[in-house]
């Protein structure tokens, strides 16, 4: 029979709230190496349950589970000095999606994934596409 003792640090536990896992991201900005972290500088955290509709809607995706993060901004490679911005550069990371990736894989850490996920937005706000990313980036094959 298998030991009772893990178990028990389970009991009592609630999923990891809007704040937690904005904690973890918040970790992983702190951790970032120095010139990411320069690059970071800036760039608002948005934590929701959810993606909003609209946002769905604009990127054609119909299942809120899909997403699990997103940077809202104009990359640093397209900005120039005399941009006035309108509105500050964004990650938002989704928690029930991120939630759902983490049961789904049941081999990474939940805070491995937060920082994963974070630092995917943070590729997108260097400039970077998702075909970038994946070069050198296997994390989802």
């Amino acid at each position: 029979m298998n030991d009772p003792e893990p178990l028990k640090t389970w009991r009592g536990q609630t999923a990891p709230s809007l704040d937690e896992i904005e904690a973890l991201a918040e970790a992983a900005l702190a951790d970032l190496p120095a010139p990411f972290a320069e690059a970071a500088r800036g760039i608002t955290l948005q934590v929701a349950e959810i993606a909003p509709d609209e946002m769905l809607d604009a990127l054609g995706i119909d299942d809120p589970l899909e997403l699990t993060g997103l940077y809202d901004g104009i990359p640093l490679t397209e900005k120039s000095l005399m941009d006035v911005a309108v509105q500050p550069d964004m990650i938002w990371l989704f928690r029930a999606a991120i939630l759902d990736e983490w049961c789904a894989r049941g081999d990474v850490a939940l805070d491995t994934l937060v920082t994963h996920v974070f630092v995917h937005e943070l590729a997108h706000h260097l400039g970077w596409s998702d075909a970038d990313i994946a070069r050198i980036d296997h994390w989802w094959e």
